[in-house]
């Protein structure tokens, strides 16, 4: 029973105990994976030390808000350890998530990798119990303690520990990591602000993630949180989104092998299993194609002073450099039917481009989904209840949008899809999801005329939710799809060296489409013009929110050239 003052459980017949969240599972089970070196084995060595992947937990404790009764967090530690591995640090998500989550635990390949804590530091209680002493007995069942490990020199601590008693943990429960064999860790992202009983002593906990991350970033989550209080940390750190844990670190992999990466077989294995059916909107006029499609049907090449028609497989682009502006590709100036015909895609020869990159130091594997349309269309303004097609704003010649599987190299089990929506996108997690019936292919919903991808359908807004002003993203099933999991083409894979062969066209580093200066911003400041005074100044901060490539001023560049080919997504 959770019956304690500290919980704010005066009265149990006002405030239940809480039931443990159900454990999310994928809708289908998993495949046997192809054989290969590390992926899928269920551990992975970091160099002098190996982790495995515990997702069975077992529960702590729980905090409610006294703000909020349904607005609770669990606090777990892991459970079955295998032989031999120890304990890093404690879990913790909010109960109105299914349980599904991890914490890394490790063993030494070496003596001196691990070492116990010299002692513990009492974080925060909520019970405000940091002036008793260490052999005083809990003065009431289910309160929390917070208990930050003091690691011998030159060792770190990887996470905190949770514990319903005022006496510190054991020195045994967990081990602190040699200093070099970690790596900077980041707070992203408040899960909740906890205040104790008494003293309303507030407690930020926040998940975490390494800050060296990308292609070739070395930091391993371990999947532990992150905790302060006031007396710890500035108010200008409490409103970033990020910030350095000073008190813990992520793990380092010093591996350069990246052995627990699949090999081709295994991700020909994943795509076919995990990749998505990409839905377009039933009133979709501007459809996706192939690359080789749109070049051999008309897309030309242009310069200041020429233009040529651009090679079936693209090996006449100018390729490598930087966008330097001096190329660009169009489509043809001189047939206005073919234009409006290579404007309009083709569905039937659509597939998705696939880039397999490491994660998270190679513990994780990122499937990047490239898809490419010919064109973009213009968009439409919502003002309130009115709805407005733009003549030319969001109109432009090529249009690459991607989403990305970010799949655990221990297991081989999809963690989430990342979405890109425009100029940025959202990562969201696999119960979140929408899945074809009886598999675990997600569904991709791609939007009208823009190509942004969304999880689920309806309308989404580029604006002002509240006063409902911005651009639509409008989103439906329709006949028109395409499953990334038989149509797709593996074009890159650079920890797999000569094994993949890149497409030249994936080398052309300028812009896919003209610069263009359609005016748009002035065909939305003429309709401002005749709105309400009131309304003008939000349309405004709206025409500022605007993406340049929307505005149709800019020709999109290719996959290779946006940060996140080489970068981690943004989340």
């Amino acid at each position: 029973m959770f019956g304690c003052k500290c919980l704010y459980w005066n009265n149990l017949t006002e405030f239940p105990p809480l039931k443990q969240p159900q454990t999310f599972s994928l809708p289908a089970s998993l495949p046997h994976w192809p054989s290969g070196r590390g992926f899928a084995s269920g551990r992975i060595s970091l160099g002098d030390v190996e982790v495995a992947e515990i997702t069975s937990f077992e529960f702590i404790w729980r905090y409610v808000s006294p703000r909020d009764k349904n607005k609770s967090v669990s606090f777990y530690k892991p459970d079955k350890l295998p032989d031999s591995f120890h304990c890093l640090g404690h879990y913790c998500q909010p109960d109105s998530r299914l349980l599904r989550g991890f914490v890394l635990v490790a063993r030494g390949i070496v003596t001196s990798a691990l070492a116990k804590p010299l002692d513990y530091t009492l974080v925060w209680s909520s019970n405000d119990l940091s002036s008793s002493s260490s052999e005083e007995e809990p003065k009431s069942e289910g309160c929390g303690y917070f208990w930050l490990p003091q690691p011998p020199r030159g060792y770190k601590p990887v996470g905190f520990l949770v514990t319903t008693s005022p006496t510190k943990p054991g020195l045994d429960q967990v081990r602190c990591v040699r200093a070099n064999l970690t790596d900077k860790c980041e707070a992203r992202r408040v899960i909740i602000t906890a205040l104790s009983d008494s003293l309303s002593v507030p407690l930020f906990i926040w998940t975490t993630r390494p800050s060296d991350r990308g292609m070739w970033g070395k930091g391993v989550s371990a999947g532990t949180f992150f905790c302060r209080t006031p007396l710890m940390i500035s108010t200008e750190e409490i409103e970033e989104e990020d910030h350095l844990c000073n008190n813990i670190a992520c793990l380092k992999n010093l591996d350069s092998s990246l052995h627990a990466m699949p090999n081709l077989d295994q991700i020909h294995a994943l795509i076919q299993h995990y990749g998505p059916r990409v839905f377009f909107h039933p009133d979709e006029v501007y459809l996706p194609s192939s690359v080789s499609w749109f070049f051999k049907n008309g897309a030309v090449l242009c310069c200041s002073d020429n233009q040529e028609p651009v090679d079936e497989n693209g090996s006449n682009l100018p390729h490598g450099g930087a966008n330097d502006k001096q190329f660009w590709i169009d489509l043809p100036s001189n047939d206005e039917q073919r234009s409006k015909f290579l404007k309009r895609g083709d569905l039937e020869t659509a597939k998705l481009y696939v880039h397999v990159k490491p994660a998270f130091g190679g513990t994780f594997t990122d499937l990047a989904f490239w898809i490419f349309c010919p064109f973009n269309g213009p968009a439409t303004l919502k003002l309130g209840l009115l709805n407005i097609s733009l003549a030319k704003t969001g109109q432009h010649v090529c249009d690459w949008e991607h989403f990305t599987l970010r799949i655990s190299n221990f297991s081989g089990e999809l963690h989430a899809v990342y979405l890109s929506q425009h100029s940025g996108g959202e990562w969201v997690e696999a119960q979140d999801l929408e899945f074809v019936e009886g598999s675990n292919r997600a569904v991709v919903y791609s939007s009208k005329h823009g190509h942004a991808s969304f999880a689920r359908s309806g309308m989404y807004l580029q604006g002002s939710d509240l006063l409902g002003i911005g651009i639509r993203n409008d989103t439906a099933r329709s006949d028109l799809f395409v499953d990334s999991c038989s149509r797709y083409e593996v074009v890159a894979a650079e920890y797999l060296g000569e094994e993949v062969v890149e497409p030249p066209w994936l080398g052309y580093m300028r812009e896919w489409g003209p610069k263009i200066v359609y005016g748009s911003r002035t065909e939305i400041e003429r309709l401002n013009e005749r709105l309400p005074w009131r309304l003008r100044c939000w349309v405004d901060a709206v025409l500022r929110k605007l993406p340049v490539e929307l505005s149709g001023e800019e020709g999109p560049t290719g996959p290779k050239e946006k940060n996140n080919w080489f970068g981690d997504e943004r989340w």
